[in-house]
């Protein structure tokens, strides 16, 4: 897998904790290891999130409403231009 190098800032004791208890050969790759965690848990949650609002009857309420609606929104730089 390809690297690239990063800069960022961390608490000084979470720094120190790193220090501490993983080896200095492994910080890259366990730092790699508990980002990678963290973002696939933020999508578990992010999709649960989801599947529950589609169970709900409001949201499918609002999205038949929205369905229903006839005129497509146009976004102001999708209207054609008179000059």
């Amino acid at each position: 897998m390809a690297s690239q190098k990063v800069t960022f800032s961390l608490p000084k004791t979470l720094v120190t904790q790193l220090s501490r208890q993983v080896p200095a050969s492994q910080r890259s790759r366990y730092v790699a290891e508990a980002l990678a965690w963290k973002l696939k848990e933020r999508d578990r949650i992010l999709a649960r999130a989801c599947e529950v609002a589609n169970r709900s009857r409001q949201a499918r309420s609002v999205e038949r409403e929205m369905d229903a609606l006839a005129d497509p929104i146009l976004e102001p730089w999708d209207e054609p231009t008179s000059r």
